[in-house]
């Protein structure tokens, strides 16, 4: 979708547009930007970082469904003082404002250069179990919106996504507190694909597939531009995006979404990725433990409950890439998988398939191989929401830019609402005076 589209969904959203002759932007007040995205069903949290709470901190605080109690004010912490004991706690000082956005207002996430200073903003854990974005357990969809402009990095944006800081590496040497990792969903700003829309979902709170990491997640065709956070205003206006992961409980499927818009993504060679390796061989064990007696290559210690084998119940495609009297090779693509399968003609001629093996896994949308996002326990563990970063073990720097909203929905939204979430960012960004006074 042009961004002439996306100015039009937004016009019509209001129809507050200044006449077409003059070349203006929307016109549209912050209050009607909010109600924008507060009055898309499902929205349980919006911070458009004008909102604070009316006295004592002044923490930023979110806007919520009428009649909620919880307006999850934001905390500054440095996850690093938290855990290894290093450096100082942060502060909103540490957070500069741009004095426009979107809505009004946005935060900066900087490129810190002291490695014991992470800062982010964030909702401890004992107020948010079981609120609202607290969305776990099984039948549960969940949408993440973010306004940015990308700096640099490509890392977490907003979620709750403890990564745990118990990986055996050189960073965590020097350690106070272990944990393990409590992830829930988040989304990203590309991870293996920088720049694209990467929502995070898991399971366990833990890793996937055997890997160190967890793996289930998706990636945007389109990828986002880096810009310089400090570029002219002119600039910095014309380059916010809208960055959103969906996950639909009904179809499994995690999709990322960069300025209202999906596409799809495939990874080729799955098999030599660094990371994606371990689903192809969580796909591996899976096929060959569905043969009967135990095959060569078969591991019989894997976890059954980390194979992974995408539905291959409806045939997209089927290429035949060689034939002979007695062997041909077919590429089959499903909605989530490309296989090549061999087949040899039997004495009776009838073919019967030999070998298959997996060619190419779709990123996007990506199969979620579970029927529930991670629990914690009700004993208070599980992870902060935290925006600009998450804590995991490494300490790298992450994200870098502006980010000038953020919004949970408890449902997976539909990509006409999305488009129409997206259009905020092309329509002419409010500054602070006007958030205060519209």
């Amino acid at each position: 979708m042009n961004t002439l589209t996306c100015r039009l969904l937004f016009t019509m959203a209001f129809g507050a547009l200044l006449p077409a002759s003059s070349g203006a932007e929307p016109a549209v007040s912050r209050a009607h930007r909010v109600a924008l995205v507060t009055g898309t069903p499902g929205c349980v949290a919006f911070w458009d970082f004008v909102k604070r709470e009316p006295q004592g901190a002044r923490r930023f605080t979110a806007h919520v469904p009428a009649g909620a109690e919880n307006e999850f004010p934001l905390d500054a912490g440095n996850y690093v003082h938290d855990y290894w004991g290093e450096g100082r706690n942060a502060t909103y000082e540490d957070f500069p404002l741009l004095g426009r956005g979107p809505f009004g207002e946005a935060i900066r996430i900087r490129r810190e250069t002291d490695p014991s200073f992470r800062p982010f903003l964030y909702i401890p854990r004992a107020r948010l179990h079981d609120s609202p974005i607290d969305l776990k357990g099984g039948n549960q969809s969940v949408t993440v919106v973010v306004w940015a402009i990308r700096e640099s990095g490509n890392h977490a944006l907003a979620g709750i996504w403890h990564e745990g800081t118990d990986l055996k590496q050189s960073e965590t040497s020097t350690i106070k507190k272990v944990v393990r990792g409590q992830r829930q969903y988040a989304l990203f700003a590309g991870l293996n694909k920088e720049g694209s829309a990467c929502g995070h979902i898991s399971e366990n709170g833990a890793s996937s597939f055997l890997n160190r990491y967890a793996l289930h997640k998706c990636n945007s065709a389109d990828v986002s531009p880096a810009v310089s956070a400090d570029s002219p205003a002119a600039v910095l206006d014309a380059s916010w995006q809208c960055f959103a992961m969906t996950y639909d409980h009904a179809t499994r499927e995690l999709t990322g979404w960069l300025n209202g818009k999906s596409g799809d993504r495939w990874l080729e060679n799955p098999k030599s990725d660094r990371l994606i390796s371990s689903a192809y061989q969580a796909w591996l064990q899976g096929r060959l433990h569905r043969e009967p007696g135990l095959q060569v290559g078969e591991d019989p210690a894997f976890p059954p409950d980390q194979f992974y084998n995408p539905p291959e119940d409806e045939l997209v495609s089927a290429q035949v890439l060689s034939e002979s009297a007695d062997e041909r090779i077919e590429r089959r693509e499903y909605r989530y998988t490309r296989i090549k399968v061999v087949l040899r003609r039997a004495a009776e001629g009838n073919w019967t398939e030999t070998s298959r093996d997996l060619e190419a896994l779709r990123l996007n949308p990506w199969w979620f191989s579970h029927d529930h996002l991670y629990t914690p326990a009700n004993d208070g563990i599980g992870g902060p929401f935290t925006i600009g970063r998450v804590i995991h073990s490494s300490r790298g720097v992450g994200f870098t830019g502006w980010i000038g909203g953020v919004a949970v929905f408890n449902r997976a939204l539909r990509a006409e609402e999305l488009a129409a979430l997206a259009s905020v960012s092309h329509a002419q960004p409010l500054n602070r005076a006007d958030a205060a006074n519209r």
